[in-house]
C-alpha cells in the first residue's frame, strides 16, 4: 500500500526537511546538472531560489518525501511556459510519489496560468521518469546528443519534452 502523504507549498523554515532528499539526489549526479560538491547552502539557494514556487511531499508527521519546484521557463515573451523540476527521496520511490508531484504541478501550472510545462535536461538514461513523463502526456520534442554528463555512462544524451497545459 502506498504511504499518505500530501502536497503543500515550502515555506524557507522547510529546508531542513527538504536537504535530506535534495543533498542525496544532487550528489548523485545522474539526473540533475547540479555540481554534485554544492554545499548545503549552495543547494539551497539553486532549489529555493526566488524565481521558484518550491513545494514540499510529506507525511502527516512532517517528514519530507519528495520536493518540486515550478518557475517560468524563459521571461518575457517566453513566460507563458514553466519548467518544473522533482526530487522524491529514495525510500520513496516507486510508490507513485513523482508521478503525484507530476500531477499536482500540472494543476498548479494550469492555476498559476502557464500554456505549457517544459524539461529542459531529462537524461536519457533516466528511464523512468521518461516512462512517467510519457504517461503524464509529455511529448519528447529534442534530443540533446551527449549533452549531460553522466557519473558512470560517460555523455548521454538529454531529452527535451513538452506539454501544453
Amino acid at each position: 500500500m502506498a504511504p499518505s502523504f500530501t502536497i503543500r507549498p515550502a515555506a524557507p523554515d522547510d529546508w531542513p526537511r527538504l536537504w535530506p532528499v535534495v543533498g542525496p539526489v544532487i550528489r548523485a549526479a545522474d539526473t540533475y546538472a547540479y555540481d554534485p560538491a554544492a554545499t548545503e547552502p549552495e543547494a539551497r539557494a539553486i532549489w529555493m531560489a526566488p524565481d521558484k514556487r518550491v513545494y514540499l511531499a510529506g507525511t502527516d508527521a512532517g517528514a519530507a518525501l519528495g520536493t518540486y519546484y515550478l518557475r517560468p521557463n524563459q521571461g518575457g515573451p517566453g513566460s507563458h511556459v514553466c519548467n518544473a523540476g522533482y526530487m522524491v527521496a529514495e525510500a520513496a520511490r516507486g510508490q507513485g510519489l513523482g508521478e503525484a508531484m507530476c500531477r499536482h504541478s500540472l494543476n498548479e501550472a494550469r492555476s498559476q496560468g502557464y500554456r505549457a510545462m517544459q524539461y529542459n535536461l531529462v537524461a536519457a538514461t533516466n528511464a523512468g521518469a521518461v516512462r512517467l513523463w510519457h504517461r503524464m502526456g509529455f511529448a519528447t520534442v529534442g534530443t540533446l546528443p551527449g549533452a549531460f554528463r553522466h557519473p558512470t555512462e560517460g555523455f548521454v544524451d538529454a531529452l527535451v519534452m513538452f506539454q501544453t497545459l
